[in-house]
């Protein structure tokens, strides 16, 4: 009875380590009203949380590696142990978004232009005076998208997530 009791608790336990993986949808409701600074702007917001799971995936690591070492010693730690592995779910299903929104993009035909590479400045001749580096141009962000009330020429109401409505439509 006490080994039944001991696996119930057990997997209980476990059940409630770490967190569930919420995975962003590839295709959603408002990509077909998006245009091209909405993508550009979730784009950038994919890869900033992106970078934010890997963080969050490196320390679940760290955190799962010392549970398995103190659990050699306190057998209960391994129940904190987290492996449902939610970053690294969230972060093929943000790739697979990223890449949807690339080949949207690519649809709609938006050019992201990318800045160059700035190369290394020269070194300087012996002797010279070390010459100042410019600071370069600060550039404007794209708009960020918001929700918008839209209204289609038949009366139709629209909230789209963008920078604008679109055409035909007219803002409510």
């Amino acid at each position: 009875m006490r080994i039944i009791l001991l696996i119930a608790f057990a997997t209980m336990a476990t059940a409630c380590a770490g967190r569930a993986p919420a995975p962003v949808a590839i295709v959603q409701p408002q990509d077909r009203f998006m245009d091209c600074a909405a993508i550009t702007a979730e784009a950038q917001a994919n890869t900033k949380r992106v970078q934010e799971l890997g963080s969050e995936e490196g320390g679940k690591v760290a955190q799962n590696i010392a549970a398995g070492v103190v659990g050699l010693f306190i057998w209960p730690v391994w129940f904190a142990m987290d492996f449902q592995g939610a970053a690294s779910k969230e972060v093929a299903a943000l790739q697979a978004r990223q890449q949807y929104l690339g080949t949207m993009a690519e649809q709609k035909g938006c050019t992201t232009a990318q800045p160059a590479p700035v190369p290394p400045p020269p070194p300087p001749a012996a002797g010279a005076p070390p010459t100042p580096l410019t600071a370069p141009k600060p550039t404007t962000p794209p708009a960020r998208p918001i929700e918008l009330d839209c209204i289609d020429p038949d009366g139709t109401k629209l909230r789209v997530i963008g920078t604008t409505c679109p055409s035909p439509s007219t803002p409510a």
